[in-house]
């Protein structure tokens, strides 16, 4: 049942407004402040589902993670650890401006006549409700990124007398709306394909490499005068925001270009990784420059994150040669490791290997190394036990147990690499819920304005840390393959589609968008959360370099270009 209807700031009801269709008309003598609101009550049910694309899953926020950001519970409101059974968002912090629940949904864009959208959800006598807002309010609390709640956002349209407007919004069945929104577009890249592997290849050996240890630094600054190596962190990840992958992207550019440099850099810091296990016999998460080789991001000194190690085995598998024997034994920590019922430790002990937690899915992350180890039948029984969850959550080390866009990323690559197609199409179409089926209005003041920056294509990071990245770009290998494998030309375009995005904004010259060429960000501000809407993270980002070389030396030996 749709209603709509008109509400004052406050958020009491506004009368002397017609409805007519998608119609909306002030009949009143004055002006008025007002906000429309187009509502649809949703059958009974016990567990409402749902879902805002980017922005909001299920609960979105398990009772045990530690990072605070927005959750819906049925109690008591708790705005202080932003808890709520009712919320209201901003239409750009959405992948795509809709809102689901079990039973169907609403969509609509990101702008209207009367300002930029809003989407909201309630459940209300045992029935999920879900709205679109005209302009959009932000209740009960504004998140800004932070884990302090800011006072709520609301905002209204100053109706002038006899004032009418044309709103655009429909109802829907279901997620399965996304991909009718997912028609070709134009590719916006700055350049093509080889050029950008070429820059992100030069950005990622002049920034990032040095040579003493070997390493890839984590973030180097765009402004080399003011800051220089200070607004630097010279840290490295085994994977995830350094380490393997990219020195294995690197070493892949530098053999098929011919350029020794780049494939000296890549060896020495895939040795560096390999030549220093832990007593337990993994990985280390991280090197340090304060501390050498270290345990991460997570407070706890003895705690190792299962899909940093996981990622970093799996690419070392890939570069084989000398590092393969390094990989092993960390496959052979995860074998020992695994659980009778076929789950992966979450992390593991840096003294023993042992696990050290459970909770979440980070585990699944082991499967893709397994496979490409030959210890089939521990993958296939991992494999089994990680379909049976709706969603996956806690691949990356930074927001706990947050379902993120990289659990899809990471669910994509245990299925395809299990060559269980069923499986990896439910991943995919999971991970693909953040990604951006519309371009953002910037205002043409702001950096990503003033470039023009084509949205469609990149992914929300998360619900937690809302801003758009470039890490789908691990599996656009694995992406492509669904694809073939399936005959669904729906993954192979999204693929196409995420690699173009991020063939903007890799500089192409000293300068360029204040950076240097080959520098890349890690962070798109394309909503009001940790800064404003259409700026840029000024560091470039080993691993934002790295995913853009990767994908781009995938999408050529795969003739995807």
């Amino acid at each position: 049942m749709l209603r709509a209807s008109a509400i004052a700031p406050d958020g009491s009801p506004v009368e002397q407004f017609v409805f007519e269709d998608r119609a909306v008309t002030w009949t009143g003598s004055e002006q008025v402040e007002a906000g429309i609101r187009i509502e649809l009550e949703l059958p009974p049910t016990d567990e409402p589902a749902w879902l805002v694309p980017g922005l909001f899953y299920g609960a979105n926020r398990p009772e045990s993670c530690t990072r605070i950001y927005p959750r819906y519970t049925t109690g008591r409101p708790d705005v202080d650890q932003m808890e709520s059974s009712s919320w209201s968002f901003r239409a750009d912090r959405c992948s795509t401006p809709a809102v689901f629940a079990r039973g169907g949904g609403l969509l609509t864009a990101e702008t209207s006549p009367l300002g930029q959208a809003g989407v909201g959800f309630a459940y209300r006598d045992g029935r999920p409700v879900v709205w679109l807002d005209f302009p959009y309010r932000e209740e009960p609390l504004r998140y800004d990124g932070s884990e302090t709640p800011a006072a709520p956002d609301v905002q209204t349209y100053r109706w002038s007398p006899g004032e009418r407007v044309e709103l655009s919004y429909r109802e829907v069945d279901g997620p399965a709306v996304l991909r009718e929104l997912a028609a070709p577009a134009a590719d916006p890249g700055w350049v093509g394909v080889e050029e950008a592997a070429a820059l992100a290849a030069e950005g990622l050996h002049r920034w990032h490499y040095k040579p003493d240890p070997p390493r890839l630094i984590e973030t180097a600054a765009f402004d080399r005068d003011a800051f220089g190596d200070r607004g630097d962190r010279d840290a490295m990840h085994v994977s995830w925001v350094s380490g393997a992958p990219y020195a294995y992207a690197l070493l892949r550019h530098g053999r098929r270009v011919g350029n020794d440099a780049y494939v000296q850099a890549a060896e020495s810091v895939l040795d560096h990784i390999a030549g220093n296990l832990t007593p337990g016999g993994t990985y280390w998460a991280q090197w340090t420059a304060e501390r050498g080789w270290a345990t991460g991001w997570h407070p706890d000194r003895t705690r190792l994150h299962a899909r940093t190690l996981a990622d970093a085995t799996l690419f070392m598998l890939r570069a084989g040669g000398r590092w393969a024997e390094s990989a092993r034994s960390n496959v052979a920590v995860a074998v020992r490791t695994q659980r009778e019922d076929g789950a992966f430790p979450a992390a593991h002990h840096v003294e023993t290997g042992d696990a050290v937690a459970w909770e979440g899915t980070a585990g699944m992350a082991w499967i893709p190394a397994l496979v490409a180890a030959g210890e089939h039948e521990a993958a296939r029984r991992a494999g089994e036990y990680y379909a049976a969850f709706d969603t996956w959550y806690g691949a990356p080390e930074d927001v706990d147990l947050a379902p993120t866009s990289e659990d899809g990323y990471a669910a994509l690559m245990a299925f395809a690499a299990l060559e269980d197609w069923d499986n990896a199409r439910r991943a995919a179409d999971w991970m693909l819920t953040f990604r951006y089926t519309y371009d953002v209005a910037f205002p043409t003041t702001t950096l990503l304005g003033m470039y023009g920056f084509r949205t469609r294509g990149a992914d929300n990071a998360s619900p937690a840390n809302q801003h758009l990245h470039a890490f789908g770009l691990i599996c656009l290998r694995e992406l492509v393959a669904l694809g073939r494998a399936t005959g669904d030309d729906y993954y192979i375009r999204s693929a196409r589609e995420n690699l173009a995005c991020f063939r903007q904004f890799i500089a192409r010259a000293d300068g360029d968008f204040d950076a240097y060429r080959g520098m890349a960000s890690e962070r798109y501000y394309q909503t009001d959360c940790f800064q404003a809407k259409g700026m840029l993270l000024t560091l470039s980002h080993a691993w934002s370099i790295g995913v853009l070389l990767l994908g781009c030396e995938d999408a050529l030996e795969l003739d995807l270009v």
